[in-house]
């Protein structure tokens, strides 16, 4: 038997995998190690988490060396029998995926004291939703990327629903579970339709089989239907409306620290498994799903906004923000797959991606340094006068809203120019303004919390104090957000790096 798998799977194929199969050995040791702890020793379970993140970055950061030592002309690995391929494309949302669990985790450990829930699994559910998240990035086979989805799926539900004794956060995993595996039927039900179609699940082949299909048969109803419920499965995933009703509930229910994680890290998710498909499988009908994407951008950018102009709760509010940042992605898409494409629309999502992961984390982060035992610090009101309270948490949150709404020079202009630049470049100039005119109500509303901040009076005069992992979190996301506004070049230049497009490399240079 041994000899048998051999013969199907090399040592270079494990190694494509092994930042995954790091994160699994941790996660279980995790499990098995939490049993033998005493209550008073469980932040062990946080440090044993980040070194499973650090072995596991080290592990992509040998997949990258490798690239660079193969040279320019080598741009992807494929293993696991071409079901698997660990692009550029990949290892960037790899490090995404890796930094917004690391930062999440900064923010959960002195959190779940508060909570009275600091139990090992909660940080084996975020390392396990992590593999998750690598398999939807890296699956080049509908199966893979499937299994990837439910496993991080089914971890973000048990951690929405994990603070077992609120009544809002059993609500929000309730919700999040039933919407969550009804669109994921959905999502099976149309790639079972292109497996039927094509008669392969390798994207790239079911792309071929695809063109020849749609030149023969360009009005095929059964083609129209597979895309049709493939796209539902992928706006679900990243709450693009009218498929978003599950985002504000589970936003708001779930431990802060999750709701964090979630609107960056299950988000890049989403959209590293929808570029995949919609730029490799399903490009080919792209004369049918681009109107489609039209209408979805436009509608999430106008519900999203409107709603969020009446929220007074910070994460409800954050969540229909984060819904409405998903319609102005959705528009790089579109200039991405217009009949003349842009490559800068796609760059302009991964740039945005990138930002997102630090200002809207940060955000979350202030928000969860106000949960104290008597007080949730989830509404505006708790928000109120919190430069008299924690002169610093004020005024990093300032500098994350304003890079929420693409204030320059915040790293979060950059998201917003380059998605702006793409519509310019393709000729959608209509959309360009719809986006440039909803980004100003967006300042509405991120402005009512600043207002909140600076010049109302405090309900609570308390000071906030901040432990030492929350400090570092909230450090490093204020110094990225700022620094990839001020030096962006780097980081723009790593988004450009990892749209670059080659043949597979044979797994032997790896060992090289």
């Amino acid at each position: 038997m041994p000899g048998a798998i051999s013969q199907w799977f090399s040592a270079g194929d494990y190694l494509l995998a092994l930042p995954m199969i790091l994160l699994s050995i941790f996660a279980l040791g995790i499990l098995l190690i939490d049993l033998m702890l005493p209550p008073e020793w469980k932040s062990i379970n946080a440090w044993t988490a980040g070194i499973g993140l650090a072995f596991s970055t080290a592990a992509v950061i040998r997949i990258h060396l490798a690239y660079a030592r193969a040279g320019q002309g080598v741009l992807s690995y494929t293993g696991f029998m071409g079901s698997m391929m660990v692009d550029r494309f990949a290892i960037y949302f790899f490090y995404l995926f890796l930094v917004g669990a690391g930062i999440a985790i900064l923010m959960s450990a002195h959190y779940l004291e508060i909570e009275r829930e600091n139990h090992g699994e909660f940080y084996a559910l975020i390392l396990f939703s992590v593999v998750g998240m690598m398999c939807m990035a890296a699956g080049f086979d509908i199966v893979l990327i499937f299994i990837g989805l439910e496993l991080m799926a089914i971890s973000t539900y048990v951690l929405v629903g994990f603070l077992r004794s609120d009544r809002r956060s059993n609500e929000a995993a309730l919700k999040y579970l039933l919407l969550g595996a009804f669109s994921s039927g959905i999502f099976a039900y149309g790639l079972s339709l292109l497996y039927g179609l094509t008669g392969s699940t390798n994207l790239q082949l079911i792309g071929e089989h695809l063109a020849t299909h749609m030149r023969e048969n360009p009005h095929d109803p059964i083609a129209i239907l597979a895309l049709v419920t493939t796209s539902t499965g992928l706006f679900f995933k990243i709450a693009a409306i009218p498929f978003h009703q599950w985002a504000p509930d589970a936003y708001e229910g779930a431990p802060t620290s999750i709701t964090g994680f979630m609107s960056v890290a299950v988000k890049a998710a989403g959209w590293a498994m929808l570029l995949r498909i919609f730029l490799s499988g399903l490009y080919p009908m792209r004369p049918i799903y681009v109107p489609l994407l039209v209408f979805v951008a436009i509608a999430t950018m106008t519900g999203a906004n409107l709603a969020a102009l009446t929220q007074n709760n910070l994460k409800r509010l954050l969540a229909y923000s984060s819904i409405a940042h998903v319609g102005y992605m959705l528009l790089g898409l579109i200039a991405g797959s217009s009949t003349t494409p842009s490559a800068t629309g796609i760059q302009g999502i991964l740039v945005y991606l990138l930002v997102y992961t630090f200002m809207n984390l940060g955000a979350f982060a202030v928000i969860t340094s106000l949960r104290r035992r008597d007080v949730i610090g989830d509404e505006i009101d708790d928000i109120a006068g919190l430069i008299t309270r924690a002169p610093a948490e004020a005024v990093l949150m300032l500098i994350f809203l304003l890079s929420l709404a693409g204030i320059p020079p915040l790293a979060g202009f950059y998201g917003k120019y380059f998605i702006f630049l793409s519509l310019i470049e393709t000729g959608h100039y209509q959309l360009a303004a719809v986006a440039v005119l909803y980004a100003v109500f967006g300042l509405y509303y991120y402005m009512r919390i600043a207002n909140a901040m600076f010049m109302r009076k405090a309900v609570d005069t308390r000071p906030v104090t901040l432990s030492p992992a929350m400090a570092t979190a909230l450090a490093i996301t204020g110094i990225a957000t700022v620094g990839i506004g001020i030096f962006p070049d780097l980081f723009i230049r790593a988004a450009g790096w990892s749209l670059s497009i080659a043949q597979p490399l044979q797994l032997t240079s790896l060992f090289h």
